[in-house]
């Protein structure tokens, strides 16, 4: 039974740490700006991903359409990519729920405090409702919880596997 085991690990492909961690961006791009958009049609939010991505550098019609926001989730998608990287980077070996909250927060407050400038579709912070906030901040949380665990879990289980066949070895 041992040997069946061992033998269905070694014929699984190997995935790569950080191939695992752009996947998970992507991934988590795709989701919580695809609920940012569900919670910006039932007017929880006074914005969408199609706000920062196409309404603040177009102003035409398409872009106050579904297939607006529908590609504006897979540009998110594909820009989460580098925020993964980024928390592979530097937090991958933190463990829990705190470092993610914290790089949620971190990146909610880069992309209302600091990028708003660039957005000219977007209102000023101060400006914006609070429902924009709460709804904003929480899937930026849950968006940051999301990624952190999902890495932190990967890099753990590949190093506890890559020690334990080191370990078989010996005597």
């Amino acid at each position: 039974m041992a040997e069946k085991q061992k033998d269905q690990r070694q014929q699984e492909p190997q995935q790569s740490v950080i191939a695992k961690a752009l996947v998970t961006g992507f991934t988590s791009g795709i989701l919580w700006s695809g609920l940012g958009a569900i919670a910006y049609y039932f007017n929880f939010t006074e914005v969408s991903p199609a706000s920062f991505i196409f309404r603040s550098f177009w102003q035409t019609d398409w872009t106050g359409t579904w297939l607006a926001e529908v590609l504006a989730v897979l540009i998110v998608g594909i820009l989460s990519l580098g925020t993964a990287l980024i928390y592979y980077l530097l937090l991958k070996k933190r463990n829990g729920m705190w470092p993610g909250v914290f790089y949620g927060i971190g990146l909610w407050a880069v992309v209302y405090f600091l990028l708003t400038p660039i957005f000219p579709a977007i209102p000023a912070f101060m400006e914006l409702n609070s429902d924009t906030w709460v709804t904003t901040g929480c899937l930026f949380i849950l968006y940051g919880v999301f990624i952190g665990y999902s890495i932190s879990y990967e890099y753990r289980e590949f190093n506890e596997s890559v020690n334990s066949y080191s370990n078989q070895g010996r005597v």
